[in-house]
């Protein structure tokens, strides 16, 4: 997982961590510090990896899947070099991994290679045994991690005032990423104009607008959008940002926006400060009735899928014809990342003249 500080301590050196070598602006920095000293310096990110662990436990228990289950961090402990190197003193040879991310682009898939790899090289420095590392594929249409976000968005029209409920706009949002990022993200044959990564957010935001209608009997108007921006101003970013598109959703009359967090797996900080805090702020003072719905977090449904992704790929390695589970049109993802895919190169700056 990403990691998150755990006390006020923590929170300048985990965000140290968190920037090194992208040049973030010092002035974003203290920025999105001051995000996590509203919570008390705590992310809420390492408690819902805990209860995810523990429903992961209990899912594979209840079915007879006997494997151990660990928790790595990229950005703060327990680190993911440490955890790799405790599991090869107890033993393990084979390790499948999931990453707390569904859909693809560099952020959330390559550079996750990436840190096992750079981990792998050293404890292959340190003369340990190297395990065989296997990352399990994308889940970003798999049942278990739509059905949930079904019910979240259900749940939170039923929250809204009964004479806006009907008319309600639903923002499907994920975090923002640099435009150059997105259009390479995905196998080399789909890049260009968002690549894999808006593809892949699009269709899970038509799967759920679709299952709510079919489960309120009524049509909801929806769009794509993006928050948490966090790069030089000067370098493009997919948009429209969630607060902007408050305001215009509100200039154009929509009575009420239900806000679902499609981009993310748990409650983190994204979720608490930028939508349920800054986000949620605006649109008080819009005077636009806004509901939050629930990411999947440790539903065990999303705990049901990820076994199931566990067993679809020790079958794929052991050379039997499976079904990957997956809904809509774009099928499920590949089982092994192909070259080129998701490249980690700078983006461009704006023309001169851009916004």
């Amino acid at each position: 997982s990403f990691g998150g500080p755990e006390g006020p301590d923590d929170v300048v050196p985990f965000l140290e961590n968190v920037t090194r070598g992208r040049g973030i602006p010092k002035e974003r920095l203290k920025e999105v510090g001051q995000h996590y000293f509203l919570f008390g310096g705590v992310s809420p990110i390492n408690d819902q990896n805990r209860a995810l662990l523990d429903a992961l436990r209990k899912d594979f228990a209840e079915h007879g899947l006997d494997l151990p289950v660990y928790w790595g961090n990229r950005n703060w402990a327990p680190y993911l070099t440490d955890t790799l190197r405790e599991m090869v003193a107890d033993g393990r040879r084979r390790i499948l991994v999931l990453a707390t991310s569904a859909y693809a682009s560099y952020s959330g898939c390559r550079q996750y290679r990436e840190n096992l790899a750079d981990a792998l090289a050293t404890l292959e420095a340190e003369g340990l045994e190297v395990p065989r590392v296997d990352k399990l594929r994308h889940y970003f249409n798999h049942p278990g991690f739509v059905q949930p976000m079904v019910d979240g968005v259900v749940a939170s029209l039923a929250e809204l005032p009964e004479d806006v409920r009907d008319h309600a706009h639903l923002a499907f949002t994920t975090h923002s990423i640099p435009t150059a990022s997105a259009d390479t993200s995905g196998p080399v044959e789909g890049h260009g104009d968002g690549g894999a990564y808006v593809r892949q957010h699009l269709e899970v935001a038509r799967l759920v607008a679709d299952a709510v209608r079919e489960r309120t009997g009524v049509e909801h108007p929806w769009q794509l959008v993006y928050q948490s921006r966090s790069g030089a101003p000067h370098i493009p970013w997919l948009e429209p940002d969630i607060c902007d598109h408050l305001e215009e959703r509100h200039a154009a009359g929509v009575p009420a926006v239900v806000m679902a967090p499609i981009g993310f797996v748990s409650d983190h900080m994204e979720v608490l400060y930028d939508l349920d805090t800054e986000a949620t702020a605006r649109a008080g003072e819009l005077g636009l009735p806004v509901r939050r719905s629930a990411t999947v977090g440790a539903d065990p449904r999303f705990a049901a899928a990820v076994r199931d992704l566990v067993v679809e790929r020790s079958a794929v390695e052991r050379g039997q014809d499976v079904t990957p589970c997956a809904l809509g049109a774009l099928g499920a993802s590949h089982q092994v990342c192909p070259v080129g895919c998701c490249p980690a190169r700078a983006a461009k700056p704006a023309a001169a003249g851009a916004d």
